[in-house]
Order: structure tokens, then C-alpha cells, then sequence
């Protein structure tokens, strides 16, 4: 059985600074792209970063400058450094994966909790 598992979620004071972290387990042959979404109450879910099996990068506006995307393709995971946090960066934090494994195809976390206080 494939999954995703996040980790590193919880209360942050703004200013702070969090890292997430998100690893793929199962019958895995190829991970593609990998990124995390985010989404806060009563809005959508969307992209905050992504990144290939090559290492090129995607960011959302908001978070650029401020968040790192990073992974480690021998542990098959991904990470979110987070600086300079702010309240409007309070949401749930889903990590997504493009597996080629025993079912191809976009796999999400169950999301963990970031909640940055003023």
C-alpha cells in the first residue's frame, strides 16, 4: 500500500519558522513531481510549492522568498522550510507525489495543521 505521511505541523508564533516533512512508503518504483498544497478555512486548496525528480523548483507568489522546497529522493521525501511566518499562512498542509508504483497516479497526504499566531 502506497502512502504519504506528514510530519512537522503545529503552533508557531509569526516570525517563527517550521519545517515539514513528507515521506512516501509502499511499493514505489519512480517518484515524480512532488510538492505541498495548503488550504486554510473556508477557501480552496492551493499550490504552495512543487518540485521535479530533477530538482526545479515552483513557488506561489505569496511564499516566495520566505518558503524552501527541497527532497531527498533516496528516503523519498519531501520537505517545506518555512521562515518568516505569517497568519495568513495558518492552513492544513498537504503533501502530493506523482508515484509510479502499483497504481500510477497523484497521491495526497492526510495533511498536518500549521497554525502561525500574531
Amino acid at each position: 500500500q502506497v502512502q504519504l505521511v506528514e510530519s512537522g505541523g503545529g503552533l508557531v508564533q509569526a516570525g517563527g519558522s517550521r519545517r515539514l516533512s513528507c515521506a512516501a512508503s509502499g511499493n514505489i518504483i519512480r517518484i515524480n513531481t512532488m510538492g505541498w498544497y495548503r488550504q486554510a478555512p473556508g477557501k480552496q486548496r492551493d499550490l504552495v510549492a512543487d518540485i521535479t525528480s530533477g530538482g526545479s523548483t515552483n513557488y506561489a507568489d505569496s511564499v516566495k522568498g520566505r518558503f524552501t522546497i527541497s527532497r531527498d529522493n533516496r528516503k523519498n521525501t519531501v520537505y517545506l522550510q518555512m521562515n518568516s511566518l505569517k497568519p495568513e499562512d495558518t492552513a492544513v498542509y498537504y503533501c502530493t507525489a506523482y508515484l509510479i508504483a502499483s497504481v500510477d497516479g497523484v497521491y495526497w497526504g492526510q495533511g498536518t495543521q500549521v497554525t502561525v499566531s500574531s
